[in-house]
C-alpha cells in the first residue's frame, strides 16, 4: 500500500507547536546519552539537545 496523504490543512498551533519557547530562548534541554570525551582539555563533554528544535549545545564537566 501507498502512503497516506493528509489532506487538512494544519492548524496554527500545530504548525508552530513549542517554535515561540524557543524563539523566546526557554528550550526544553535534555542529555544525550552519548558521553564524549575532550582529549586536549581531559574532561567529559555533556551534550544537550532541545526536545522541541532539535538545537544542540555542550557543556564542559
Amino acid at each position: 500500500m501507498g502512503e497516506v496523504i493528509n489532506f487538512r490543512r494544519p492548524k496554527a498551533s500545530e504548525k508552530h507547536a513549542g517554535k515561540t519557547l524557543c524563539r523566546s530562548g526557554f528550550h526544553k534541554w535534555t542529555v544525550t546519552q552519548e558521553k564524549p570525551f575532550d582529549v586536549k582539555q581531559g574532561k567529559l563533554v555533556t551534550v544537550y539537545r532541545c526536545a522541541r528544535c532539535g538545537v544542540t549545545k555542550s557543556e564542559l564537566r
